[in-house]
């Protein structure tokens, strides 16, 4: 698993350093738009630490796009279909939060995203990660408490749960099992 976190690491960071070229942004105005110091942007960029989501979702935001659409475009190559060996696995080194993209690169406006969080783990994204988008939560297995600005919804095995208008949230899987949960992303 190391070997294929350090290559989806380094993937990750080509396209951010990739995304940032096209702009003609130095590393510093990244950063200032970001709010992620420009140092650690350039380990990202050179693959030599594996971002946490909350800094990926951040740098997405800067590029105006999602955390989903930042990762599909390191990783994914194009076409009508995606086997499941080939669908990129990425995992949050601060909570073990594994994240898997199953959609095809394709235009339709629409990804979907398969997410184990470990029982007890916590991921927060800040309201600006959902500025583009309208997403839906499926809880496949365990139980996860999704807190949307401040109103928390307790999901159940079986649940679906549209989001409302984009706000601060936090993935809570508060056990005994982890949270595993599809996530349906409409861009807008």
């Amino acid at each position: 698993m190391d070997d294929i976190a350090n290559d989806v690491s380094s993937t990750i960071g080509r396209r951010i350093r990739t995304e940032r070229v096209a702009r003609s942004w130095s590393l510093a105005e990244l950063a200032e738009r970001s709010d992620v110091s420009k140092a650690m942007l350039s380990t990202i960029e050179r693959g030599m630490t594996s971002p946490t989501a909350a800094l990926l979702v951040r740098i997405a935001a800067a590029f105006g796009m999602t955390l989903s659409t930042l990762i599909a475009r390191a990783e994914l190559q194009g076409g009508g279909l995606l086997r499941e060996g080939d669908q990129p696995l990425w995992r949050d080194p601060a909570t073990g939060y594994v994240r898997r993209h199953l959609s095809p690169v394709s235009d339709m406006p629409l990804e979907l995203i398969r997410v184990q969080l470990p029982a007890g783990a916590k991921v927060s994204f800040p309201a600006a990660s959902y500025a583009f988008i309208r997403q839906q939560i499926w809880l496949i297995s365990g139980r996860l408490e999704f807190t949307e600005g401040d109103i928390v919804h307790k999901l159940e095995t079986g649940d679906c749960l549209a989001l409302g208008a984009p706000s601060d949230c936090v993935f809570h899987a508060p056990g005994p099992d982890a949270a595993d949960y599809l996530v349906a992303l409409a861009r807008r």
